[in-house]
C-alpha cells in the first residue's frame, strides 16, 4: 500500500502507485480546513490517520471518499464519513457545503473529474 500526498495532478506512475489497492479507484482523505489531500490506501482510516499525526488536522475537517477512472466521478462515500456528532448519520457526505469543500478540492488535482 502507497498513500501520497496529493498535491499536483498526478501523473501516470503517480496514479499507478495510488490504485495498487484498487485498479480504478483511488481512495481520498481531505482536510478541508486545511485543503490537505492524501490518496492511495486500502481502507480510508489510513489517510485519515495520516492527516492527523502528520499535518495535525481535526477529525471533523476530514472528509473522505474517492475517484472512479473508469467513470471519471468523484465520489463521496466512506464509512470514515459516519460522523453523527456533525449531522452526518451516513458513509455518504450530505451537508452540501462540506460535499462542495471535498469536491473543490479533489478537482484541483483531479480537474476532468465530476
Amino acid at each position: 500500500m502507497a498513500i501520497l500526498k496529493i498535491d499536483h495532478i498526478p501523473n501516470q506512475e503517480e496514479i499507478d502507485i495510488l490504485t495498487q489497492e484498487y485498479p480504478q479507484y483511488i481512495k481520498l482523505s481531505a482536510d478541508i480546513s486545511k485543503k490537505i489531500l492524501y490518496g492511495g490506501s486500502r481502507l480510508h482510516h489510513d489517510c485519515e490517520q495520516i492527516l492527523i499525526t502528520e499535518c495535525h488536522s481535526e477529525s471533523q475537517n476530514i472528509w473522505s471518499g474517492g475517484v472512479n477512472l473508469a467513470t471519471q466521478k468523484i465520489e463521496y462515500e466512506a464509512v470514515a464519513n459516519i460522523k453523527p456528532s456533525l449531522d452526518n448519520p451516513s458513509t455518504e457526505i450530505l451537508d452540501p457545503k462540506i460535499r462542495q469543500a471535498f469536491k473543490s478540492i479533489v478537482k484541483t488535482y483531479f480537474p476532468n473529474y465530476e
